[in-house]
């Protein structure tokens, strides 16, 4: 793109900065989009799995649903208690927003397709997913109120727990694939299983810490059953309790993009991202762009996501707690054990 800037008459530098500048709209924009059609999505899994219609009113089949409640909020009063830090009030759900948008700048949506590819791809996700927590401490502790405080505390209890096993579930694929690089990482899943099955969830070994990836996502995101952050008989509606109009908007902008995050990560980690299913050229679907083959994964790992809130109950807390350090992080580090160990056997290092 800064060669047809460039081609235009543009100096270097600013042919880099205006390209640069269209390509975090190209991402942020259809994001924003993406995320009021999964609300909506959300919204009719739950409808459907509970018997009944869901929106359904507002524009065909309740598509404008989403976009009446944008507005809706966007009309509201913005309220800040009298005993708030207004400063940090206000900054919270923006840092939470923001952050949320942040990681989606290495993902790379096809082999050229990707705004930032650079070899530290997953690390940077890493750190700056893990940022997501002050966004929620702040909000908590800046609103002076005890309920939105309690669930701070939870809320980055349970972030910080999880994201200890995600990081070894992410070195067992960093050791498999050989590199941080997501578009490589990619790559390397094709023909994995058999020379026909594109993705590493074919693999014996890799399997179970896909499974726990995406359990410690759930968790990550505060989706049930693991939504100990806004348990409504306990902590009223979590850190956002004293929150309206758009800041209260923003929280659940930056929660959804977080999720389509791990539902891309899961994609592309374990499913092969914009490959197709299976490596068989006799069958057409290679015309078929690799962005759209992304997408359906990405929906279909939501729809995951929305099945489990409509169908399990939530946990307690020290269930929650339980599950994270005494089974998942014993597990993910076993995992990096045995894997590496294979790795060495297998492919000679010594």
């Amino acid at each position: 793109m800064t060669e047809f800037f460039i081609s235009l008459g543009m100096s270097y530098e600013w042919a880099w900065f205006v390209a640069t500048i269209c390509g975090i709209l190209l991402i942020a924009l259809p994001l924003m989009l993406g995320v009021a059609m999964i609300i909506y999505m959300d919204r009719k899994v739950w409808a459907a799995i509970n018997l009944r219609r869901g929106p359904n009113v507002v524009g065909p089949f309740g598509l404008l649903q989403s976009f009446a409640d944008g507005l809706k909020v966007f009309l509201q009063e913005t309220i800040i208690p009298s005993a708030a830090n207004k400063g940090l009030f206000i900054i919270a759900p923006i840092l939470t927003f923001t952050v949320a948008l942040l990681s989606w700048a290495v993902i790379p949506f096809g082999p050229e397709a990707v705004l930032a590819d650079i070899n530290v791809g997953l690390l940077y996700i890493f750190a700056v997913s893990s940022l997501g927590v002050y966004g929620v401490v702040i909000s908590g502790w800046a609103s002076n109120s005890k309920y939105p405080f309690f669930s701070a505390m939870r809320a980055s209890a349970q972030m910080i727990s999880y994201e200890v096993s995600i990081g070894f579930i992410i070195v067992c694929v960093v050791l498999w694939a050989g590199t941080f690089n997501l578009k490589e990482i990619v790559l390397a899943q094709e023909g994995h299983g058999f020379g026909i099955v594109n993705g590493y969830w074919f693999n014996p070994l890799l399997f179970p810490i896909m499974v726990m990836f995406f359990i410690s996502a759930l968790a990550e995101t505060q989706r049930v059953p693991f939504d100990l952050t806004e348990a409504e008989s306990e902590l009223v509606a979590g850190y956002q309790t004293e929150y309206s109009s758009m800041s209260f908007a923003l929280f659940w902008l930056g929660e959804y993009a977080n999720i389509l995050l791990m539902c891309a990560l899961t994609s592309i980690l374990f499913f092969g991202g914009w490959l197709p299913p299976l490596n068989i050229d006799l069958i057409p679907w290679f015309d078929i762009p690799g962005i759209v083959w992304l997408l359906l994964k990405i929906l279909f790992f939501f729809f995951c996501f929305s099945w489990v809130m409509a169908t399990v109950p939530r946990y307690r807390y020290d269930q929650l707690m339980r599950l994270g350090w005494k089974v998942f992080l014993p597990l993910s580090l076993f995992f990096v054990v045995v894997i590496s160990g294979f790795l060495m056997i297998d492919r000679g290092w010594g």
